[in-house]
């Protein structure tokens, strides 16, 4: 067989030819319909296997098989009895479909398409929901994972899980067809991507419903992510959805659910108040895969240099008289003091020279270890805990991790960040979502210093107690709320509710729902009034969320539960009930109207996946080139350059911890100026710290206001800092300052 492509090392071809994704976005939340088709062009029967990952939070409820005329639409079943049943019907000479989820992580998945004959095609069906997450700019992300990093396994770690096949993008033998159509309320105002997409069409005129395509010749070096945005965003909403008909009324899938989206305001008053205490601890990633570049450009360095670049101005940022320490991790752990440090310019220095040393030789991916050593060290009383997690998150053991995030989420706010392409979803939204933090992705030409001063924000944010929801319902209508009791809220990020309704009330009848909390003391509350008449054409996506997230909660319940086995019950009966998966049960589905019998034995196929940008990771020789196809190892991993010194940080690396600069050559030659140029301009009646921190914050409004998001911190402890010196000669500074460096800042724009 002459084979052009990808093969393994017997020249055996892969029988997934493509895959067609349709993603329907209503709101906030999305629907996704992936299309697998399969083609077996050998002379023998084949099983083929494909590990994928899917987003961690995503409930897949449909899963089918399409062979000739024949559909076979898959059941939930509890898992060994789904692998059972797979293995005896391809024992038997049937065909068999298996979907499963890891065992370790929420975020993976492994389809089995069984006994597939010479010369046929099957075209496998996989639905998922899933609710996109509102970002800074108030955008909705959407990410359809495209790449798969091999997940590291801890030496002490129980069981393998899945095996993941992955090869550098350029070998992906299977295209990629992916569309979307968008409808909302409010228009769509824009969609962008990581990726080349054909231009945005919108489908009425008053622009709510839109669609849009990625342009054809996707290559698999990155994920493929989508930013939604709408005009007038982001308003509090409650979807009431009908039960399904079939279903026995007073059951999760028989009676109304309601999802109730908030979004606090908080008062202004309180918003421009930072917190000036708080332990800082941050947790840098230095395994091996750091070392890769942070996208496929050769702008940036690697994601190890960025994550440097970033503590420098976390650093610089944080408030005089809070505490902090730096941990790092790879195969083994190392810390920067033995415990939390008062800040100060003697502990900010040494923090930052052992930064600067910081490389990727850790090997492997080892974040549990860690984590126990920082919640083992005694909380600093009046100073509330911060951790931030910086990691390109290839771990096995995910659910074990986030576990242990749940288990000490009293003590302490966890912000985490995934960095670069193939990062576990589960992984970087389980540890904020129990550690009561922040999430965000840095990927594609994303910089990761904005994202992470964000989330800095959020941290100096005074933190939310006493939070509590009210329901107010009709006469005769009850609530039970599915979903975990809110713990953390942020400024303008949405916090999700579900509940199950019961009883009866008429469709003009109304809910109310009030959240209250305490912020620095203050009592606020947030109310929304909803009608309780059913959405139309909502389907049971709605249900199906609920379900998802009620069967996650059971999950990490049954992890620490001695009944763990009733606990699974409960699990798999919920699964079955709403046709969503979980990770004690499975999708199968058996061709039973197949007469003929399939002779055994079968050849087995692994589909691989696209991995990261250059993970570095060895796929030994299971995968090559056939010679009719050329591939450079040199085009899939070019050394990651190491950028020059942005002039940004190399004025903020300047800066005292206390919040001033000094005047000398070095704050001279990143401010472009001699130090001749500098001192000659200099007021007569300022201090030498007065003016050269007057110049910095000068030449940051002047020259540097799109990365306001990244400075913005430190230069208010500068102004702190002026305003503490009581400096009579401010205006002066201002007025030639102004001169020297070309700008024309006004005073009160810098704060003074």
């Amino acid at each position: 067989m002459d084979c052009c492509g990808l093969l393994t090392l017997q020249k055996e071809p892969v029988p997934l030819k493509s895959i067609e994704v349709e993603l329907e976005v209503r709101d906030h939340v999305a629907t996704v319909v992936s299309t697998l088709n399969y083609e077996n062009k050998e002379d023998k029967p084949l099983e083929a296997v494909f590990v994928f990952p899917l987003p961690g939070d995503a409930a897949v409820c449909h899963f089918s098989a399409q062979i000739g005329q024949t559909q076979i639409v898959a059941e939930v079943k509890e898992k060994q009895k789904a692998r059972e049943e797979y293995d005896d019907a391809l024992s038997s000479g049937q065909q068999a479909f298996l979907l499963e989820e890891s065992d370790e992580s929420p975020d993976i998945f492994s389809l089995s398409v069984g006994s597939l004959p010479p010369g046929e095609s099957a075209s496998i069906r996989l639905e998922y929901v899933t609710e996109l997450a509102v970002q800074a700019d108030d955008g909705l992300r959407f990410c359809l994972p495209a790449v798969i990093n091999p997940r590291y396994q801890p030496q002490d770690s129980e069981g393998a899980g899945f095996q993941v096949t992955s090869v550098p993008a350029s070998l992906v033998p299977y295209s990629l067809s992916f569309s979307a159509r968008v409808s909302s309320p409010c228009p769509v105002s824009k969609v962008e991507s990581n990726c080349s997409l054909d231009p945005l069409q919108y489908l009425n005129t008053d622009q709510t419903q839109a669609t849009v395509k990625l342009a054809a010749g996707h290559k698999f070096d990155r994920d493929v992510e989508l930013l939604i945005y709408y005009k007038d965003a982001h308003q509090p909403t409650a979807v009431v959805e009908a039960g399904q008909a079939s279903a026995e009324l007073g059951s999760l899938m028989g009676d109304p659910v309601v999802m109730v989206s908030l979004y606090p305001e908080f008062p202004q008053s309180v918003m421009s108040s930072k917190a000036s205490c708080g332990e800082f601890v941050f947790l840098v990633d230095r395994s091996e895969s750091m070392d890769c570049p942070t996208n496929n450009t050769e702008e940036q360095g690697t994601r190890l240099s960025s994550a440097r670049e970033t503590l420098l101005l976390l650093l610089k940022s944080l408030p005089m008289g809070c505490y902090f320490n730096i941990y790092s991790f790879g195969s083994s752990y190392e810390h920067i003091f033995p415990k939390s440090v008062e800040y100060g310019e003697k502990t900010m220095e040494g923090a930052l020279k052992k930064v600067e040393q910081m490389e990727a030789d850790l090997g492997g991916t080892e974040i549990l270890e860690p984590l126990k050593h920082i919640y083992s060290q005694p909380c600093i009383p009046t100073q509330p805990r911060q951790l931030f997690v910086f990691t390109d998150g290839e771990v096995g053991n995910t659910k074990e991790v986030i576990d242990l995030v749940k288990k000490n989420s009293c003590s302490h706010r966890c912000f985490s960040f995934g960095i670069g392409e193939g990062a576990s979803s589960a992984l970087i939204k389980g540890m904020a979502k129990e550690g009561g933090g922040h999430t965000q992705f840095i990927t594609g030409t994303d910089r990761m210093q904005p994202k992470v001063m964000q989330s800095l924000h959020f941290a100096l944010q005074p933190a939310v107690e006493d939070v509590s929801v009210t329901w107010d319902l009709p006469k005769g209508s009850t609530v039970t709320v599915l979903s975990p009791p809110i713990t953390s809220l942020f400024q303008g990020q949405r916090s999700l509710i579900y509940a199950q309704l019961t009883g009866q009330s008429s469709e003009a009848a109304e809910g109310c729902v009030t959240l209250k909390y305490s912020l620095a003391g203050h009592p606020s509350e947030n109310q929304l009034h909803f009608s309780l008449r059913p959405a139309e054409d909502t389907g049971l996506i709605v249900h199906r969320l609920a379900a998802r997230t009620l069967i996650c909660l059971l999950e990490m319940e049954a992890e620490n539960n001695q009944e763990k086995e009733e606990v699974k019950k409960k699990v798999v009966q919920l699964s079955v009930q709403s046709g969503v998966s979980s990770s004690f049960t499975a999708f199968i589905a058996v061709n039973k109207d197949n007469n003929k019998e399939i002779q055994r034995p079968l050849l087995h196929r692994d589909i691989p996946m696209a991995e990261a940008y250059g993970s570095r990771i060895s796929f030994d020789d299971r995968c090559y080139m056939d010679f009719c196809c050329l591939y450079s190892m040199d085009e899939e991993f070019p050394p990651a350059k190491k950028p020059l010194r942005d002039p940004l940080l190399q004025l903020v690396s300047l800066q005292k911890a206390s919040g001033c600069w000094l005047l000398d050559p070095a704050l001279a030659a990143a401010l472009g100026k001699t130090n001749e140029e500098v001192e000659k301009s200099k007021p007569e009646k300022a201090s030498s710290e007065v003016w050269a921190t007057i110049l910095a914050l000068i030449w940051l409004h002047g020259f540097k206001m799109d990365g306001k998001d990244e400075w913005e911190l430190l230069a208010a402890k500068a102004v702190s800092w002026l305003s503490a010196q009581k400096a009579p000669s401010v205006t002066e500074c201002v007025e030639a300052g102004n001169i020297l460096l070309g700008c024309s800042v006004q005073k009160t724009a810098l704060g003074l």
